[in-house]
Parts: structure tokens; C-alpha cells; sequence
């Protein structure tokens, strides 16, 4: 039996992919490339498809033994998802409607969802829990807080069980160095920094210092990629052992400003790395941290990297011997 990874050549779901090999599960990876990278496969078996073609969900089900899914395909930047609302709603709620309908075909009952803090909107408790308010503020939480809704029916109703992630900044990359975080164009702090740090980019911008914050600029929770990775293997052997839905946040339970950031980057690439003062932007909550106590309880999950000068010297690695992303 195989576990389907949709999204599997994306940044958090190739290192999901790369997770579950080395734990020597038989993984298959659905991906369509628009914004995957095949380079970014490490094994498996690819299939290059789209989740939006009914025909072609029911192919992949039907031609393969599938026991559960770890579904990652969506799109992910929030200024985008205000820009084109529909296209996100397109592509993260209808396709995965569409999968939830073949997995309920197929008689596949098992469902770890890649979901986001975006789905909290501005947070009424620092950290974050679990059972707090989910009020997005932007389309593309709102796309990820419908699927959620449409998991607990699809439970209820189906009896196709999930487990949630709701997780933070991602960060860093494999310690391998092989796969790292490659958007184009690219939105995360940390990789915006690296790009400066080699050259990419002239400076950093920091959209506002006046936040209620100790050096007034934002406050982020800021968890390796791996450790994400580690934590959807847990989910998936979760659903094996106990066959009942949860939903966890996922995050370091640390914040970082966005000044700590630039300059424990400056320590890790010995790079000045130049900073300039931006307008603050609209909707920009001045804390965003996680409380992670319940996935640490139950699931038996720890971050192994949870030092920000290791996740930024992970992705150091990545960005220096990768100074194109995937196409070097």
C-alpha cells in the first residue's frame, strides 16, 4: 500500500516526501509542476497531473493501492489570494473536493491536510491555540478554513478521517542541502534575506517598527521544514493507530522579530546585509506565535531544529549551492 502525497515536488511536500522515504514507506507523488520541481523528487514514484481532472483522480486511485493521502497542492501566497480570489478557491477548495470525492470512491479513509495559521486571522490569544477563534482576514485562509469545514463533514458523513496541520513559517531546508525552498517570485522572509546576503537583491525591507513589539518590528513563529516533515508522519501514524481526527498547530512556540532575523542571518552568511524601513503593511498582526503543546503531547512530536541560526544555516546551505533555486 502507498501513501498518495499531492504537492510531493513542493517546498514542504517534497521534504514530507523525503521524510517518508528515509521512514521506507512506499510513497506516491501527485504534483502538476506549475509550481513544483521535478529536481525536488528524492523517490517515489511521480505521477504529473492535475486535481482539478476527475478522470484523472479516478485513474491514479484506481491503478494504484493507496492507504491514505497527505495532501499539500494549493496555492499559498496571501497577496495573491487577494489579488484573484476565485483562482485560489479553484484550485485549493474545488480540487480538493474533487480528491476527497475520489478518495470516498476508492474506499481511501485516511487524510493529513496541509492547513495554515491564516485560518486564525488575527490572534485573539499569544500563542495561538488550537480551540481559539478561526476569523481569516485574507482569501487564501479562508480557502484553507473551507477545506477544514468539508474534512469534518466528509468524517461525520464518509467516515474519511484527518488529521490538520496548522502550522507557521516555514523554514530552513534538508540538511542535506539537496531540496530547499525555491517560489518564484519568492514572499518569505528568510530566503528574501539570503537572496541579499548573495547578491539577489539590493536590501530587506521591513514594513513597519512601531509594532507593540521590543525593537517594534513584527514577531514570527519560525519551524524547520524537517520538523514539519516529521510531524505528517506522526499525523499519518496517528490515523493508523487510533483511525480518529484531531487538528494540531505546529510551530517552535518562539517568536522571532523581523530585526532578529536579519541579523542572525548577518552571523550565519557573514554578509552586512542591508536593511531599509518600509511602510507597514495592511493586516499585518504585530505577534504571530504558535502553542504546539498539544502535537507535543499527543503525538510524541518535537522540533529537532529549533534554533533559528540552525534553520537559517540550513537554508544558507541550500540557497548557496543553489543560487538559481532548481534550475542551476
Amino acid at each position: 500500500m502507498s501513501i498518495l502525497v499531492t504537492g510531493g515536488a513542493g517546498y514542504i511536500g517534497s521534504h514530507t516526501a523525503a521524510e517518508l522515504i528515509e521512514k521506507k514507506e512506499d510513497i506516491i507523488i501527485l504534483d502538476n509542476l506549475e509550481r513544483g520541481h521535478k529536481e525536488a523528487v528524492l523517490g517515489g514514484k511521480l505521477i504529473v497531473g492535475d486535481l482539478r481532472d476527475k478522470d484523472f483522480l479516478k485513474k491514479v486511485f484506481s491503478e494504484n493501492q493507496i492507504e491514505a493521502v497527505i495532501h499539500f497542492a494549493a496555492y499559498i501566497e496571501v497577496g495573491e489570494s487577494v489579488v484573484d480570489p476565485l483562482k485560489f478557491y479553484n484550485n485549493n477548495v474545488i480540487s480538493t473536493l474533487n480528491l476527497l470525492s475520489a478518495m470516498n470512491e476508492a474506499g481511501v479513509k485516511k487524510i493529513v491536510f496541509s492547513s495554515t495559521a491564516a485560518t486564525y486571522g488575527e490572534p485573539e490569544n499569544v500563542p495561538i491555540i488550537e480551540s481559539d477563534k478561526t476569523l481569516p482576514t485574507n482569501p487564501y485562509g479562508e480557502t484553507k478554513l473551507t477545506v477544514e469545514k468539508a474534512l469534518k463533514w466528509a468524517d461525520k458523513c464518509l467516515g474519511i478521517k484527518h488529521v490538520i496541520l496548522r502550522y507557521f513559517n516555514a523554514s530552513g531546508a534538508h540538511i542535506s542541502a539537496k531540496i530547499g525552498e525555491d517560489h518564484n517570485p519568492e514572499t518569505h522572509l528568510i530566503p528574501i534575506i539570503l537572496q541579499v546576503a548573495l547578491g539577489k537583491r539590493d536590501d530587506i525591507k521591513i514594513f513597519g517598527n512601531d509594532y507593540g513589539t521590543p525593537d517594534g518590528t513584527c514577531i514570527r513563529d519560525y519551524i524547520h521544514v524537517t520538523d514539519l516533515a516529521d510531524a505528517h508522519v506522526r499525523a499519518l501514524n496517528k490515523l493508523r493507530a487510533d483511525n480518529t481526527s484531531e487538528i494540531y498547530n505546529l510551530g517552535n512556540g518562539k517568536g522571532f522579530s523581523v530585526k532578529e532575523v536579519i541579523d542572525i542571518a548577518r552571523k550565519v552568511t557573514g554578509q552586512p546585509i542591508k536593511e531599509v524601513l518600509a511602510p507597514k503593511r495592511t493586516g499585518d498582526p504585530a505577534i504571530l506565535v504558535a502553542s504546539s503543546q498539544k502535537i507535543i503531547n499527543e503525538l510524541k512530536w518535537a522540533p529537532r531544529y529549533d534554533k533559528l541560526e540552525t534553520i537559517i544555516e540550513t537554508a544558507w546551505n541550500w540557497h548557496k549551492s543553489h543560487p538559481k533555486g532548481y534550475n542551476i
